[in-house]
């Protein structure tokens, strides 16, 4: 860790700290990191607002409009999302590599002739060697659309749906560029979305084929709306939505041994989404996080998906109430009733908090060790619970811990720290009531995502 994040003291390797008991997770009784909590303190919501009413301004960014101009039509959103991206890290020092993600998308489904598609993408490369190819992704998707998906000329400004998902990614590329991290961001504005996750595949693809080492991706779509169509407002909580076994199609072996041992809720994704939760309501106070278990709305999908079919971690999140009447509609007046999605009706500062809760949950990963790998549970006839792991590869863990919760409650409840080892046994706590994780924690106090024993080879 580089000495300008090395702020906590080391934390005591031998505390038994249980979790608050209402399957809710409790606050760390660790000091905060004072880093996490000046990018929260950093998100501006005056530059989350002009950020959107700027993509609003370019009439439709629908993936089929108008490139050439320099005022109307994607090809002018994306350049100018590309130019601040250059600007942040003109700032920062040069820290951003900033690029456009081109290809052409076949005709076929909602193309209906070979698209040119470029997603904006900026990457801040991590800076401890052996964390650096460690990845997490964090996107919003710049395109948008009116009432006929195919409408590529009416007016589309498409504030909520999905400028309000890109300003936090480019609020967050500004503000974290600033910082160093171990492991790699990448800040992505995403095209053709709504003609068909076309530009999230295209790059979660390129990921797999490569090999990279995605190790989370969070999608943020339609997260600027805090009012409710009854008029209810509710500006304190997002939703959070994290996939639990994948298709039976995907089915590994790990993933049976999972399903075998109960641990249908600990895939990466739930894990993920638990990690999420806790670290975003540690140090974004005023908000709640709420993990559904479903890969998104009812039948619906998003740019996490591509990721999720690939075998990666990711998840989304979206505003707790959606209005309908602002979401794929052609901006009109019926009734009295103002329709479109319109820059009038995003909550500005309840974006700024998604957007920092989306800040903090990936400062902590990407400051954090990696997972810990080959983590197993030691099959014996007993009733203490024996779990081991191979050691991290970083120079400056400090050790693991432990966490546990019974079998119906949704986040850990209690959690152990073992010390610098790879091996360890819970006294008098049966591996048969309970489901287990482990974390590796570093000198700062930053832990990982938790991970889910798969089971040892039975010992004879």
């Amino acid at each position: 860790m580089k000495k300008a994040v090395m702020i906590f003291a080391v934390v005591s390797l031998l505390a038994y700290v249980p979790f608050a008991q209402d399957d809710k997770p409790a606050a760390p009784r660790s000091a905060p990191n004072p880093v996490i909590q000046k990018i929260a303190r950093e998100i501006s919501a005056a530059n989350i607002e002009a950020i959107i009413r700027k993509l609003a301004s370019f009439h439709t960014r629908h993936t089929l409009s108008e490139t050439e101009s320099e005022t109307v039509g994607i090809g002018a959103a994306r350049r100018w999302i590309k130019s601040e991206f250059e600007r942040y890290s003109k700032d920062a020092g040069g820290r951003l590599q900033v690029e456009f993600d081109e290809f052409t998308q076949p005709a076929g489904g909602r193309i209906p002739k070979p698209t040119q598609i470029v997603n904006v993408v900026a990457t801040l490369a991590g800076a401890q060697a052996e964390s650096k190819d460690r990845i997490y992704v964090v996107s919003g998707h710049y395109d948008s659309r009116a009432s006929d998906g195919m409408d590529a000329t009416n007016a589309a400004p498409g504030a909520n749906d999905d400028a309000s998902g890109t300003a936090a990614v480019m609020e967050m590329a500004r503000v974290m560029s600033k910082y160093q991290f171990d492991a790699t961001l990448v800040f992505m504005a995403v095209a053709a979305e709504e003609q068909g996750l076309n530009g999230s595949t295209h790059w979660a693809e390129m990921a797999r084929q490569k090999k990279l080492n995605v190790a989370g991706m969070i999608t943020n779509d339609i997260i600027g709306n805090s009012r409710a169509e009854d008029g209810t407002v509710d500006n304190t909580h997002v939703r959070l939505f994290a996939e639990g076994v994948p298709p039976a199609r995907e089915m590994t072996d790990e993933w049976r041994a999972l399903v075998q041992t109960g641990g249908e809720n600990d895939g990466p994704t739930r894990q993920l989404a638990r990690y999420i939760k806790e670290i975003g309501e540690r140090y974004v106070s005023q908000m709640k996080v709420t993990v559904i278990y479903r890969k998104d709305r009812y039948l619906r999908g998003g740019d996490h998906s591509p990721f999720l079919e690939r075998g990666f971690a990711a998840v989304r999140m979206t505003e707790p109430n959606e209005d309908y009447r602002r979401q794929h509609q052609n901006v009109r007046k019926e009734n009295g009733i103002q329709y479109g999605d319109l820059p009038e009706f995003v909550d500005f500062n309840y974006v700024a908090q998604v957007t920092r809760i989306n800040a903090v949950a990936l400062a902590s990963l990407a400051l954090a060790p990696a997972a810990p790998t080959n983590v197993q549970m030691e099959l014996r006839l007993e009733n203490d619970t024996t779990i081991k792991w191979d050691a991290n590869k970083e120079p400056d863990i400090a050790g693991y811990q432990i966490v546990w919760r019974e079998t119906t409650a949704p986040f850990w409840q209690n959690k152990i720290s073992v010390g610098n080892v790879t091996r360890y046994t819970l006294k008098k706590i049966s591996k048969d009531n309970y489901l287990f994780g482990v974390q590796a924690v570093d000198k700062d106090g930053n832990a990982s995502v938790a991970v889910y024993p798969r089971p040892a080879r039975r010992e004879r």
